[in-house]
């Protein structure tokens, strides 16, 4: 047979495909999937395990009109080519191209944007919710999965709609995470047995009879309901969702095409809230990443035959290797020390340290709100609890880190990896927010380390510290600075004047260090000198360093990769404002705008905060200050 991929433009000619033209269809959408990943980087494992799963969902529903959520987005790349972005799906990740994550605006079939996790099930139910509101009878589903039902909003979803009763269906791709026994044929049978719409008559007919007896019915009715419950906890999988109010059909082999689309037109039949449990293998359909799923959960170029990542020469040690290495050299010398991680122990760097000290890590799942609380509790018990966390990811601890760790002053110590921009994953994923939801905590303390040196001395420093301490570092590659051995901590915080001579004070943080003295050069090529200084602390401000430059220079220039609203910038024109010091200032920052993915350089030329863009904005404001003009944009 030839290329069948090629001739579908919409899920709805799914529906005229055979059973064996729908099993070629998954082999072409994974080859199409492999090859292109290979050459973007992306969530290869997850989507890869999604495919059969995602023919037979488009082909028993009804899209767009029918609305499928898709938790954890990067389980949707099959999704994605199968509604129209075939084509496109060569610039996935890529600058301009097609994000790696559903997206509402993105497509009429992306029902709900997602790039986080367990928020299916709650949007799934608001738009059935919004349908029965209007008198309308599409169908709605949420797929969730990869870990996602780890999440306590899910479970709040699940409570609420089991709790509604509305129509609504939730499948639960299970990929791994060992809740239910392996698929069989009897469990094949008991699925299909309970779909039958025979079966749903059948109960409703016993329940009638039991409570039609004389004096005794009702009774006899509410006997029978607990015996069933208990039989059927015992001997059915998915008791935890009926009693949550759900019908539960499962588990299924979520690789056979057939079994799917049966259930699926039998469960479109059936009332109220139903849960569909399939069990998928992870990077089904490629050995090397059914192998190592997790190595191929997020990954970079890779070459397709060897199975194996593209390395470049020469690559330095990445950030989060040296916080790795780093919180192990502490740990060595302090017992007190723990590590907790959010299902990230090879994103955050702490798989060395769980072998190492297996009874001092903690992976709670995908689950941020309990994870802080959690490190709040071993805090509050004397221990010393480091929380590596994406810094994107950290957000949905926000309410915890208020109330549990800071308003009690606790000694949390938080590692915020990936800030900044990250990159090809895009909106949903870029720590951009941190230094404006934490500088303003009372009792914390926020560090940005200039390289990955002084990130391995911030994190000594942040374990000597009392109270809440965020310490704030990027994605990818260090910059190469000679690496300490042992790390020692800082004498103070300090910041650190690189080059003090000028009468422009460049006044950098974190990541943007570097760019500052690059700017620096860029300006003393056009005959201007500038000071560049190394802030290091977001917050407490070195206000004495502050104060110092603002009266000895005549323009201030604040650099950081985080939104300007409530950032480091925001923090300088406080802190002067307060001291009723009025010098221009001008601030390097990211506007009031969700930038979209590419590579880091491509998203910095976006915000203006390459070298050569701040460069000339300076020149700018500098001329038009000699000039008589207001100095400061």
């Amino acid at each position: 047979m030839g290329q069948l991929l090629e001739h579908i433009n919409e899920p709805c000619e799914l529906k005229y495909c055979t059973l064996d033209e729908l099993s070629q269809l998954a082999r072409e959408l994974r080859r199409e999937i492999i090859d292109t990943v290979s050459q973007t980087g992306g969530h290869l494992a997850p989507s890869l395990g999604t495919v059969e799963l995602t023919l037979a969902l488009h082909r028993a529903f009804d899209c767009p009109q029918d609305k499928i959520i898709w938790d954890v987005g990067h389980q949707a790349y099959a999704h994605k080519i199968l509604t129209g972005r075939r084509e496109a799906f060569a610039g996935l990740r890529q600058k301009g191209g097609i994000t790696g994550f559903p997206k509402m605006d993105e497509s009429i079939f992306d029902a709900f944007g997602t790039g986080h996790s367990s928020t299916s099930i709650s949007a799934a139910l608001g738009m059935a919710a919004a349908r029965d509101i209007a008198g309308e009878h599409y169908r709605v589903a949420a797929v969730i999965g990869d870990g996602a039902l780890t999440g306590g909003e899910a479970f709040e979803g699940l409570n609420n709609a089991g709790t509604q009763g509305r129509d609504l269906i939730v499948v639960l791709n299970d990929n791994g995470m060992s809740i239910a026994p392996n698929v069989g044929a009897m469990s094949e049978y008991l699925s299909r047995f309970r779909v039958a719409p025979g079966y749903h008559r059948a109960k409703q007919d016993i329940k009638n009879f039991l409570k039609s007896i004389p004096h005794i019915g009702e009774r006899v009715y509410r006997t029978a309901e607990h015996i069933k419950d208990g039989v059927r906890s015992a001997l059915v999988p998915g008791g935890l969702f009926t009693d949550m109010g759900f019908h539960y059909i499962g588990p299924l082999d979520g690789h056979n095409i057939a079994l799917l689309l049966d259930v699926f037109e039998q469960a479109k039949q059936l009332k109220g809230p139903l849960l569909i449990h399939v069990e998928t293998c992870k990077g089904k359909g490629y050995m090397p990443a059914e192998k190592a799923p997790d190595k191929f959960h997020g990954i970079g170029k890779f070459d397709v035959a060897a199975g194996t990542a593209f390395k470049k020469a020469g690559a330095k040690p990445t950030y989060t290797s040296v916080f790795g290495r780093a919180l192990l050299d502490v740990a060595a010398q302090d017992a007190d020390v723990v590590a907790i991680t959010a299902a990230m122990p090879d994103g955050t760097g702490l798989r060395a340290f769980s072998e190492k000290y297996p009874s001092r890590f903690f992976d709670v799942g995908i689950a941020e709100q309990h994870a802080a609380t959690f490190a709040a509790g071993l805090a509050a018990a004397g221990r010393k609890p480091v929380l590596a966390l994406y810094s994107t990811f950290a957000q949905r601890a926000y309410d915890q880190i208020v109330h549990d760790v800071c308003l009690q002053n606790l000694h949390v110590v938080f590692a915020l990896d990936r800030a900044g921009f990250v990159g090809e994953d895009g909106a949903t994923h870029h720590g951009i927010f941190d230094y404006s939801y934490l500088r303003h905590l009372p009792n914390m303390t926020v560090l940005a380390p200039k390289d990955e040196n002084e990130l391995g001395r911030m994190l000594k420093t942040a374990l000597s510290m009392e109270g809440p301490v965020a310490l704030r570092y990027p994605r990818g590659e260090g910059l190469g600075a000679a690496l300490e051995e042992p790390f020692t901590p800082l004498k103070d915080l300090r910041a650190e004047v690189i080059e003090g001579r000028g009468e422009i004070a460049l006044l950098a943080v974190g990541s943007m260090v570097e760019a500052a003295e690059k700017t620096a050069e860029l300006l003393k090529g056009e005959g201007i000198a500038a000071a560049v200084v190394n802030m290091r602390v977001v917050k407490p401000l070195d206000t004495e360093l502050l104060c110092h430059m603002a009266h000895e220079k005549k323009l201030l220039v604040t650099m950081e990769e985080n939104v300007l609203a409530g950032g480091f910038g925001s923090a300088v024109l406080e802190s002067l404002a307060d001291r009723g010091i009025f010098v221009p200032v001008v601030r390097f920052g990211i506007g009031d705008v969700f930038i979209e993915q590419g590579k880091p350089q491509e998203l910095l030329e976006i915000a203006g905060l390459l070298p050569e863009q701040m460069a000339k904005r300076i020149l700018e404001v500098w001329k038009g200050a000699e000039h008589g003009g207001e100095g400061a944009a």
